[in-house]
C-alpha cells in the first residue's frame, strides 16, 4: 500500500514539474479557495450579527410592550402570602394567554418563555427565592444585573430534553405596588439558527460552484496560452531530430501568432545555415579526400626514389647521408598524415565500415603493446601489462581496436617522462575496458575534453618519440564510437594521465552504460593493481623482434596531445 502511494506521488510530482497548465490551475484554485473562505467567513459573521441585532431589538421592543401588562398582573400578588409561587405562576399564565400580548409576540419577536423571580424575598442559605417559570435557564450573571435594577440581555444555551437550545435572555425589574420583582423573557433562537444553517449551506455550495467555475475558466485561459508553447516545443523537438521542414501553424494576428511567425523565421534561418554548413562540410571533405588521393601517386614516386637514396646512403658524404635519413623519416610522417586524412574523410562522410569478428581481446592488446616495445625501450619507458592469460572473446573490428590501443600506448610513451606505463584490462557482464595509464606530465584542468580534438596538442614544443599528426586520438575516439563504446580520459598535472576504452562484448548495437574499470581519482598517484599480471616479454624475444626488423605500424605513432 505504501509503495503504491509512493508510486502515485512520484507520478503526480512528475506531471506537476512538466505541466505548467496544472501548476497554474492548482495555484489559482488554492488562492481562490483562500479568498472564498475568507469572504464566506466575513459574510457569515455579518449576517449572524445582523440577525442577532434584529432579534435583540425586536425582543427588547416586545419586552417593553409586555412589562406594563405584567405589572398589572402582579398587582394582585401578595408577597406576604405563603402561596407566592402559585400567585406568580398565575400571573405568568394570564400574561401568556392575553390575546393582545400573544398577537404582538407572534408578530414581533416570536414566542418566548417568561420567568418571574422574587429577588427581594428573605430565604435561608442555599434556598431559592419564590419564582415562576424555568428560572434555572436564567444565567446568574443576568440575575445579578437585574438585582441592581438594570435592564440587561444575554445569549445563553440551555438543555431541552436531548437537545440544547440557544436563547436570548432579557431581564428587567418589574415594579409592583406591593413589592418589586424580577422579570425575565427567554426568546429561542431556533429560527435564526435554522436561517444561519441555510446561509452556511448556501455559502458552501456557492463557494464550491465558484471554485469549479474558476478552475474551468483558469484551465480554459491557461490552455489558450500553453497550447502554442507546447506546439512550439514539439516543433523544436522535431527540428532538433532533423526534420528541418517542420513549422508552427500561424492563426490570427495576436502575440501568439507573432511568436509563431518569429519561430518559423528562426527555423528557416537555421535550416538555411545548416544547409550551407552541410554543403561546406561536404566540399571540405571532398577536398581533403581528393587531395589525399591525388598525393598518393607523387608520394609513391618520391618514396621509391627516397628508398633508393636511403639504400645507397653509405656511399654518400656525411651530410648527404643524414639528409637521406631525414627524407625517409619525413616521408613516413607524410604517409601517416595522408592515411589519417583519408580515414577522417571516411568517418566524416559516414562511409566507414566495421569488419567485426570474434577476437581474443587480451591477445590483441598484447600484440599491439609488443609492437611498440622497441620505441618504449629507446625512451626508457617500462610497459607493464595487466591482462588475463585466458581468452576473452569480443566481437569487434580487429584493425580498428588494435589501432586504438597502439595510439593510446604510443601517446603514453611520449608523455611518460621516463616513467612506467600500465596497460590494464577489465571485463564486465556485457562490456570490456582497457586503460592506459602513464605517470608523466599529466593534463591541466579542462584538457581531458580537448585531447580528442583534431590537431590539438597540449604542448606542441615537446620532443616526441613517435612523431604524430595530432589526429590519432580523434580517430581512436571515432573508432570507439563506431563500436558502440566510448573513449574517455583523466589527468592531473604532475600525476600523469589515464585513457580508458570501453567496448560492448557482443554487438555494436548493444547498449552499455558503465565501464568495468574506473578512472583514477585526483588523489590516485600509485599505479593501479593488476587484474591478472602476466610475464613481460623476455630479453631473448625482444632481440629476436629487433633482429627481424619489425617496426611499429604508422598508426601506432599517432598521439593527440
Amino acid at each position: 500500500m505504501r509503495e503504491e502511494v509512493r508510486r502515485h506521488w512520484h507520478r503526480f510530482e512528475s506531471v506537476w514539474r512538466r505541466s505548467m497548465q496544472l501548476r497554474v490551475v492548482v495555484s489559482t484554485l488554492a488562492l481562490s479557495s483562500a479568498v472564498v473562505f475568507v469572504l464566506g467567513m466575513v459574510l457569515q459573521t455579518q449576517i449572524t450579527n445582523q440577525m442577532l441585532q434584529t432579534k435583540r431589538e425586536a425582543a427588547i421592543r416586545q419586552v417593553e410592550q409586555n412589562l406594563p401588562v405584567l405589572e398589572r398582573q402582579l398587582s394582585a400578588v401578595d408577597p406576604n402570602s405563603e402561596e407566592v409561587d402559585e400567585q406568580l405562576e398565575g400571573a405568568l399564565n394570564r400574561l401568556t394567554t392575553a390575546p393582545s400580548v400573544q398577537a404582538d409576540t407572534d408578530s414581533v419577536a416570536g414566542a418566548y418563555d417568561p420567568v418571574l423571580v422574587d429577588g427581594y424575598a428573605v430565604t435561608e442559605e442555599g434556598e431559592e427565592p419564590p419564582s415562576a417559570g424555568p428560572v434555572h435557564d436564567v444565567p446568574q450573571a443576568l440575575r445579578e444585573y437585574v438585582k441592581r435594577d438594570q435592564f440587561a440581555a444575554q445569549i445563553v444555551t440551555v438543555p431541552r430534553g436531548q437537545d440544547r437550545v440557544t436563547m436570548l435572555a432579557i431581564g428587567s425589574p418589574a415594579g409592583a405596588p406591593t413589592r418589586p420583582l424580577q422579570a425575565y423573557f427567554l426568546f429561542p433562537l431556533t429560527a435564526e439558527q435554522s436561517t444561519m444553517a441555510v446561509v452556511q449551506r448556501t455559502l458552501l455550495v456557492g463557494g464550491l460552484v465558484l471554485l469549479v467555475l474558476l478552475g474551468a475558466i483558469t484551465n480554459l485561459v491557461t490552455r489558450q496560452v500553453v497550447r502554442p508553447v507546447r506546439q512550439a516545443a514539439r516543433t523544436a523537438e522535431r527540428l532538433a531530430s532533423g526534420d528541418l521542414d517542420e513549422r508552427m501553424r500561424v492563426i490570427g494576428e495576436d502575440d501568439v501568432a507573432r511568436l509563431a511567425d518569429s519561430f518559423n523565421e528562426m527555423a528557416d534561418s537555421l535550416a538555411q545555415q545548416i544547409q550551407q554548413l552541410e554543403e561546406f562540410g561536404q566540399l571540405q571533405r571532398r577536398f581533403t579526400s581528393d587531395v589525399s588521393h591525388e598525393l598518393r601517386t607523387p608520394l609513391t614516386t618520391v618514396r621509391m626514389a627516397a628508398d633508393v637514396l636511403h639504400a645507397s646512403r653509405d656511399e654518400f658524404p656525411a651530410g648527404l647521408e643524414r639528409s637521406a635519413e631525414l627524407l625517409v623519416d619525413e616521408l613516413d610522417r607524410f604517409e601517416a598524415l595522408l592515411g589519417d586524412l583519408l580515414e577522417i574523410s571516411r568517418l566524416d562522410a559516414g562511409v566507414a565500415e566495421l569488419s567485426t569478428e570474434s577476437l581474443d581481446i587480451p591477445e590483441l592488446v598484447r600484440r599491439a603493446v609488443e609492437s611498440l616495445r622497441p620505441i618504449a625501450d629507446t625512451s626508457g619507458v617500462e610497459l607493464r601489462l595487466h591482462v588475463p592469460q585466458e581468452e576473452v572473446t569480443v566481437f569487434a573490428d580487429a584493425r580498428r581496436v588494435e589501432r586504438i590501443v597502439r595510439n593510446l600506448v604510443a601517446n603514453a610513451i611520449d608523455h611518460a617522462e621516463g616513467g612506467p606505463v600500465d596497460i590494464a584490462f577489465g571485463e564486465g557482464t556485457n562490456e570490456v575496458a582497457i586503460t592506459v595509464r602513464d605517470y608523466g606530465v599529466g593534463l591541466r584542468p579542462g584538457e581531458a575534453e580537448l585531447v580528442f580534438t583534431r590537431f590539438w596538442r597540449a604542448d606542441p614544443s615537446r620532443d616526441r618519440q613517435t612523431g604524430g599528426t595530432g589526429l590519432g586520438l580523434s580517430i581512436a575516439s571515432e573508432d570507439a564510437r563506431l563500436h558502440g563504446g566510448w573513449l574517455d580520459a583523466w589527468g592531473e598535472p604532475g600525476q600523469g594521465s589515464c585513457f580508458r576504452l570501453t567496448l560492448p562484448k557482443y554487438s555494436v548495437d548493444q547498449e552499455i552504460s558503465e565501464s568495468p574499470l574506473p578512472l583514477p581519482s585526483a588523489r590516485s598517484i600509485a599505479a593501479p593493481e593488476a587484474l591478472l599480471a602476466v610475464p613481460s616479454e623476455t630479453e631473448e624475444d625482444r632481440e629476436q623482434d629487433e633482429a627481424s626488423g619489425q617496426r611499429p605500424d604508422a598508426d601506432g605513432r599517432e598521439e593527440g596531445r
